[in-house]
C-alpha cells in the first residue's frame, strides 16, 4: 500500500492503477505466460513437464506395465488375436546369443497398439527390453538374457555323461522310460484335448473345469519346460505355437489365485527363462496384472479368487478366509514378474504378506491354515504341513536359496516354523515310522496327507543353511520322512500312495476309508526321492521312483493317456477318467531329473515353484541388487 501514501496520488481502481496501466499490465503478463506455457514443448528434455498439462498416453499391454496404484489395472476389452512369432532355439541349444538383438535408443520406445503378440514378442528379442520401469517415462526397462545365462554356473541341459560307459545303461534307459511317458502323455493330450485344460483320456475328450476363470491350455503351459528339457523338440515347438497363436489373455470368469500363479505364470515364466522367448515373458507380466486386484483387501492379504472380468476380489465371498498355501505361494513368481518388468508392484505385494505374518501372533509359533484379509486375525487354530499350509513353507525356504542366500526373513521364518512343527506336530509310530501330523487347536490328528510327502524334500533342501548342530540331524529327519511316505506307497496294492494316511489302531501308513484311498498322479513322493537322491546318491531312491514307474505303467496308463485311480487297495482299480496338468508338470519331471546327472537344471542355479516350474537363483540381478533385501 505504499502509492495509497504518497501525497496527491488518488488511485483509480483498489490496485491503485488506472484504466490505461492496467491494460498495459494484463497485456505483458499474458505474454509472459504465452511464452512460458510454449516453452514446455518447445524447449528440449521437457518430457516432465508435460506430464504435468497432458493427459498419459495409453499403455501397451506387456510393454508398459501397470502404474503402481494398488489395485488399479488399465481396461482392456479386447487382447488382440495372436500372429506366430518367429521360431526359438531347439530344446538343447543354450546358448541363444547367436541371435540378432535389435537395441532401442534411450526414450525410443514406440507406444502404439501391437497387433498381436508378433510384435510384442519381436519388439526387443534375446536381451529383452519391453517394460518402462514405473516413474522413469521415456527409459524403457531392459532385462538381459544373455547376461543372466552368463552367470549359470552349470548348463542349463547340463552336461551328458560318457553314453558309452556300462554302468550309465540302465539308468540311460529308465530315463529314456520316463521321457517315453511323457511324449504318450502329450500326445495324447494333443490328439483328444489340444487347448482344453486338461485331457480326459476314457471319454477321449478335453475338461475345461472352473478353476482358471476362462484361461485355457493349463497343460500347454504347464508341459513346456518339462518338454524342453527332456529334450522332445517338436512337441515343445507345438506348445510354443500354441501360447502364440491361441492362448488369449481376454477373459472373465472367476479363476484361483493359487492356480493360476504357479502353474499360468510359474509356467511361462520358466519357459522365457529356458529359452529367452519374449511371448512368454510379455504372457507372465499381462497375466501377472490381471491377479492384481486381488489383494485390494483392507490387509493386502489377497482374496483366494479374482474376477477377470469386474477386476474385484468379489464382495460375495467378503466373509471368507484366504489359505495359507494359496496367499504365502506366491512370493516366488511375483519376485520375477518384477525383476522382468521393472515393476515394482509386484515385489511390494508379497512384501507385505511377510510384514503382515511377521506382524500377527502365531500359537505356539505354528501358522495356521485360515487368515482373514480383511482383519489380519487367524480365523482358526487349524495346522497342517500337507493341504492349506504346504506350499507356504516350501516358499519360504525357497525364498531364501533363490535370493543367492541373501533374505534373511525369509530364511530365519522358515527356521523357525520348522521348529514348532518339530515341536509340536512330529510324531514317531509304534512302528517306527516318523510322521508330521495334522494339529486343530492343540488336539493331533495322527496322519499325513499325500500333499505332506514334499516335506522331506524340503527338509533335506534346508539342511545346508541350518544351525550346524542342526544340519546332519535335518537330513536324517528328510530321510526318516520320506521313508514314511514311500511306506504308503509299498503297503497298498498297487504301489501307488492313498490321498492321506493314517497311524492309529495298529494300522500304519494306510488309508482308513475309501475316501482317502484315491490316487491322482500327484507328485510329492517322487520330489522328495529326487532332493534326497541329489543329496545323498543313495540308490534306494532311485530304486523308489522306478517302483513309481512300474505302477504309474500298469495302473495308470490307458489307450489314450495317464489316468488318476479311486483305490489303491485294489489290484483292479477303477480310473478317474483325468490326466492331470501336474502329471506332466511334475511327476514326470521329478522322475526325470531323479535318473538324470545332477547339473541337469543344477539345484545352485535354479528352484522349483511348487508346480516343479524352474526359476533362476539370483546370482546377481540386473540392478546388481538380490531379491530379498529390504
Amino acid at each position: 500500500m505504499l502509492m495509497r501514501k504518497v501525497p496527491g496520488f488518488v488511485p483509480a481502481s483498489p490496485w491503485g492503477l488506472r484504466l490505461p496501466q492496467k491494460f498495459l499490465f494484463l497485456l505483458f503478463l499474458s505474454g509472459l505466460v504465452t511464452l512460458c506455457f510454449g516453452a514446455l514443448f518447445l524447449l528440449p528434455h521437457s518430457s516432465r513437464l508435460k506430464r504435468l498439462f497432458l493427459a498419459p498416453r495409453t499403455q501397451q499391454p506387456g510393454l508398459e506395465v501397470v502404474a503402481e496404484i494398488a489395485g488399479h489395472i488399465p481396461a482392456r476389452e479386447q487382447e488382440p488375436p495372436p500372429n506366430p512369432a518367429p521360431a526359438v532355439p531347439a530344446p538343447g541349444e543354450d546358448d541363444p546369443s547367436s541371435r540378432a538383438s535389435p537395441r532401442r535408443r534411450k526414450g525410443g520406445l514406440r507406444r502404439t497398439r501391437p497387433t498381436g503378440p508378433r510384435e510384442e514378442a519381436t519388439a526387443a528379442r534375446g536381451n529383452g527390453i519391453l517394460a518402462s520401469r514405473p516413474g522413469d517415462e521415456g527409459v524403457p526397462f531392459r532385462f538381459d538374457f544373455n547376461a543372466f545365462r552368463s552367470r549359470l554356473r552349470h548348463p542349463v541341459l547340463g552336461t551328458r555323461a560318457d553314453e558309452s560307459q556300462e554302468p550309465q545303461s540302465r539308468v540311460r534307459a529308465q530315463r529314456e522310460k520316463i521321457k517315453e511317458m511323457m511324449q504318450f502323455a502329450w500326445q495324447s493330450y494333443k490328439r483328444y484335448a489340444m487347448g482344453k485344460n486338461e485331457l480326459r483320456p476314457l471319454t477321449k475328450d478335453g475338461y475345461e473345469g472352473n478353476m482358471f476363470g476362462g484361461l485355457s491350455g493349463a497343460t500347454v503351459i504347464d508341459s513346456l519346460d518339462t518338454l524342453y528339457l527332456m529334450e522332445l523338440k517338436e512337441e515343445f515347438q507345438e506348445a510354443k505355437a500354441w501360447v502364440e497363436e491361441s492362448f488369449h489373455l481376454n477373459v472373465s470368469g472367476e479363476a484361483s489365485l493359487f492356480e493360476v500363479n504357479i502353474r499360468y505364470i510359474g509356467g511361462l515364466l520358466s519357459a522365457f527363462y529356458l529359452t529367452g522367448e519374449e511371448v512368454f515373458r510379455v504372457k507372465a507380466i499381462r497375466l501377472g496384472e490381471k491377479l492384481l486386484p486381488a489383494f485390494n483387501t483392507p490387509t493386502g492379504i489377497p482374496k483366494g479368487v479374482v474376477s477377470f472380468k469386474s477386476g474385484s476380489w468379489g464382495w460375495a465371498t467378503a466373509g471368507s478366509s484366504s489359505i495359507l498355501a494359496e496367499f504365502g505361494s506366491l512370493h516366488l513368481e511375483f519376485l520375477h514378474l518384477t525383476e522382468l518388468s521393472g515393476n515394482q508392484v509386484f515385489a511390494e505385494k508379497v512384501r507385505n504378506i511377510r510384514k503382515v505374518l511377521r506382524k500377527i501372533e502365531k500359537p505356539f509359533g505354528l501358522y495356521p491354515n485360515f487368515l482373514s484379509p480383511v482383519s489380519g486375525n487367524w480365523v482358526q487354530h487349524h495346522v497342517s504341513v500337507g493341504g492349506l499350509g504346504d506350499s507356504f513353507y516350501e516358499y519360504l525356504i525357497k525364498s531364501w536359496l533363490m535370493s543367492g542366500k541373501t533374505d534373511m526373513e525369509a530364511k530365519n521364518m522358515y527356521y523357525e516354523a520348522l521348529e514348532a512343527i518339530e515341536t509340536y506336530l512330529l510324531n514317531v509310530s509304534p512302528g517306527g515310522l516318523t510322521y508330521i501330523a495334522e494339529w486343530r487347536g492343540g488336539i493331533l490328528d495322527h496322519k499325513m496327507g499325500h500333499l505332506a510327502c514334499f516335506s522331506g524334500g524340503m527338509i533335506a533342501l534346508g539342511a545346508e543353511d541350518a544351525k550346524e548342530e542342526k544340519r546332519a540331524h535335518y537330513r536324517e529327519l528328510a530321510a526318516q520322512i520320506t521313508k514314511t511316505c514311500h511306506e504308503s506307497y509299498a503297503r497298498s496294492d498297487t504301489k501307488l500312495g492313498p490321498e492321506a494316511f493314517w497311524f492309529n489302531s495298529g494300522r500304519e501308513a494306510v488309508a482308513t476309508q475309501l475316501s482317502e484311498s484315491y490316487y491322482i498322479l500327484r507328485p510329492e513322493v517322487v520330489e522328495s526321492y529326487m532332493y534326497l537322491w541329489r543329496q545323498t546318491h543313495d540308490p534306494i531312491y532311485r530304486e523308489w521312483g522306478w517302483e513309481a514307474v512300474l505302477a504309474l505303467e500298469k495302473y495308470c496308463r490307458t489307450e489314450a493317456g495317464f489316468s488318476g485311480i479311486q483305490d489303491v487297495y485294489s489290484s483292479t482299480p477303477n480310473h478317474d477318467n483325468k490326466q492331470q496338468s501336474f502329471f506332466l508338470a511334475e511327476t514326470l519331471k521329478y522322475l526325470y531329473l531323479l535318473f538324470s546327472e545332477d547339473d541337469l537344471l543344477s539345484l545352485e542355479d535354479w528352484v522349483f515353484n511348487t508346480e516343479a516350474h524352474p526359476l533362476p537363483v539370483n546370482h546377481t540381478d540386473s540392478s546388481g541388487r538380490a531379491w530379498g533385501r529390504h
